[in-house]
């Protein structure tokens, strides 16, 4: 049984954080608010988890989900050889709609699907999102909604479509735009960093910041 938490309550807020921890240290998944859409989340390093996160969502192990972090410092817990271009665009945009895929630190014991040795790390621009992860530890994300379905914007329509295969719903009482750019990603494994998905972080700014190729800029 799912239980909606409205977080814009302190009491309820407080116990709908609670709630989420326990169940994310038993194994169970939680629908939380970020800064782009809401996102059905997993201990990372309990590969059962991750595996009931991504049937809830309808999708296989091909596709597995970023690793949401509360501060930049967790980055090098996770992902091993992080090249100083990449550093410098997380203490430029983290916490932010960035997401660093990186190589993983062969030392963890995690499963988070076909990864190929890496790893997806964002830090979320979003409180209640990060005051979770601080007290929970790196959290395997995804959008809350079923594969083929439209992203949640609200914790409601999250519960509409994953129903009681979550535990608890974090509701901020925010709706997220249904047009809201998602994460830029940018690939920090190669030679050179190179941007996989434009979103939420331009390539300009990230051209501010460091040297980034981007395949699908027009030619100018």
């Amino acid at each position: 049984m799912s239980s909606r938490y409205d977080c814009t309550d302190p009491s309820a807020r407080e116990a709908g954080l609670r709630h989420a921890r326990d169940a994310l240290a038993r194994g169970e998944l939680v629908v939380l608010p970020t800064d782009t859409v809401h996102g059905i989340a997993a201990d990372a390093f309990d590969a059962e988890a991750v595996t009931r996160l991504l049937a809830a969502k309808g999708r296989g192990r091909s596709m597995p989900p970023p690793v949401l972090v509360s501060d930049v410092a967790v980055l090098d817990g996770l992902a091993t050889g992080v090249p100083p271009e990449a550093r410098a665009l997380a203490e430029a945009f983290w916490p932010g709609g960035l997401t660093l895929v990186c190589r993983a630190q062969p030392s963890l014991r995690w499963d988070l699907g076909d990864t190929g040795g890496t790893v997806a790390v964002r830090v979320p621009d979003h409180d209640l999102a990060r005051e979770l992860l601080r007290s929970t530890g790196p959290l395997a994300v995804s959008s809350a909604n079923r594969t083929g379905q439209p992203a949640a914007t609200t914790a409601a329509e999250a519960e509409a479509q994953l129903g009681d295969a979550v535990a608890a719903y974090l509701d901020d009482g925010e709706a997220a735009r249904a047009d809201a750019p998602p994460s830029t990603i940018v690939d920090a494994t190669g030679e050179r960093l190179r941007v996989l998905r434009r979103g939420a972080v331009p390539t300009a700014a990230l051209r501010m910041v460091v040297p980034v190729d981007d395949e699908d800029e027009p030619p100018g």
